[in-house]
Formats: structure tokens, C-alpha cells, sequence
């Protein structure tokens, strides 16, 4: 299995699926696999942290996609970590990119979910990214660099 199975948006934001295995094996991360009766519909891979949990992936595979599934899925999460804020990160919608339109939508799809824009971007690559939060705290670029790093000693990517 790959995670572009299920999330075939752009080939660069792609970990590969051993890797994310590995990460799993080797951080505190809460993996979770959604299923509708045997089928798998997504997954998400959380962070959790004291101060905020990252969700750091949240897949629903694209044929089930707009079909309530995935506001299931985000509004689950949100109850379940509903004592500390949450952040993720996100491709730019101001970014100029051939998947403009779907990134509007994830952005919406938040937004209307109680997350909101920090101001925060970061690129990896070619790619920018938001950082957006729910909840009442605040979350600087210091915050990132702290969970980055924590990632970043477990796992290394080799930018392009």
C-alpha cells in the first residue's frame, strides 16, 4: 500500500508508506484507519503533543471524497483532542499551482470546521504550506520549528 492510494494530490507531499510505518513504530503518533464495513475510507496520523496535536495526515481515498465521510472522520477528531489545540498544515491556496481549486476546497472545508489561518507558511520544495489551528491558543513559527525538529530526529527527507 502507498499513501498515494489515497491521496494522489501531488507526487511531492508524498511519504512513502514504509517510512510513515517506520515513524508510526518509532514515535508517539495515533494512527488511525477508518473502514465503511470492510472497506478501508482513509486514515489520519496524529501527533499529540501537550501544548497542541498536530494532525499531521488526514486521508479519505478520492472516490469517496464529498460523500460526508471525511467531515465524519475531522469532526471525530476534533472531539477526541478537544482539550488542546490542534494544528495542520496544508498546500497554499495563494500558491500558483495546477491544484488550485482543490486546495481552496481543503481550506473551506476547515475553515467551516473551526480551524483558522495562523499567517504561518513553510515550503518544502516547491510546495508552500499553511499552517492553520483550531482552538483558543496561538501558534508561532517558533512552535513549528520545535515539532518539525521532533520529527526531523526520527525521520529524514531529503527535500527537492
Amino acid at each position: 500500500m502507498t499513501t498515494k492510494q489515497i491521496t494522489p494530490d501531488t507526487q511531492d507531499e508524498q511519504i512513502p508508506w514504509k517510512d510513515l510505518v517506520g515513524l508510526i513504530s518509532t514515535m508517539k503518533l495515533d494512527f488511525t484507519a477508518y473502514y465503511q464495513d470492510e472497506n478501508l475510507i482513509g486514515f489520519t496520523i496524529v501527533y499529540p503533543r501537550k501544548q497542541f496535536n498536530w494532525f499531521w495526515y488526514f486521508a479519505v481515498k478520492p472516490d469517496l471524497r464529498g460523500a460526508g465521510l471525511g467531515q465524519q472522520i475531522l469532526t471525530m477528531l476534533i472531539e477526541k483532542y478537544k482539550d488542546s489545540s490542534n494544528i495542520l498544515d496544508m498546500e497554499s491556496p495563494e500558491q500558483i499551482c495546477d491544484n488550485l481549486e482543490q486546495r481552496k476546497r481543503r481550506q473551506a472545508f476547515y475553515l467551516r470546521n473551526g480551524f483558522r489561518n495562523t499567517g504561518l507558511y513553510k515550503s518544502y520544495g516547491d510546495i508552500e504550506m499553511t499552517i492553520m489551528i483550531n482552538g483558543n491558543d496561538t501558534f508561532t513559527m517558533k512552535d513549528w520549528d520545535e515539532v518539525s525538529a521532533e520529527l526531523w530526529s526520527f525521520w529524514k527527507w531529503d527535500e527537492k
